[in-house]
């Protein structure tokens, strides 16, 4: 079983990050954007214990960090990505039919700020929020080959 920590909107808040990621000790880490430069950060501050993926969001500007990737654990295709090219503040379904192209099992994306986590007729749908702040959000997955998902939205 390998357990994901899912990471959003961390607007320069890496101590947030620090702190989700020594309480719930994850297998891989993903942070969906905004800003990369934490991303860069939190690598540079944490052992390396576990491995660690970001795409960019719409304010980290220039990077060569591509705005999604397709990841597959334990067996599970996830498409990860921010969520602003997709417009997921309108909703979901431009993002959700990326993730059904993809044949991705599972679409993590951001930007929106709001926690969410759901099972959506066979694609599980998880936005971990932002981190950023006293009330900052995270997301936690446990994937298992031949188990459904299991997804959570813990507080920060």
């Amino acid at each position: 079983m390998k357990k994901v920590l899912v990471l959003s909107d961390s607007h320069g808040d890496v101590e947030a990050m620090v702190r989700a990621v020594e309480r719930e000790r994850p297998d891989l880490v993903l942070h969906l954007g905004d800003l990369c430069r934490d991303f860069d950060e939190l690598r540079r501050r944490l052992p390396m214990t576990q491995a660690m993926q970001n795409v960019c969001g719409n304010c980290d500007g220039f990077t060569e960090v591509p705005d999604q990737r397709v990841l597959l654990v334990e067996g599970r295709r996830i498409l990860m990505m921010h969520g602003h090219r997709y417009e997921v503040k309108l909703g979901y379904a431009r993002a959700m039919w990326a993730a059904r192209e993809a044949q991705a099992e599972i679409l993590l994306c951001g930007h929106t700020h709001v926690p969410l986590c759901r099972d959506l007729s066979g694609l599980w749908l998880l936005n971990p929020g932002s981190c950023r702040g006293g009330r900052g959000t995270c997301g936690v997955m446990e994937l298992a080959a031949g188990e459904a998902p299991r997804c959570r939205v813990a507080e920060i």
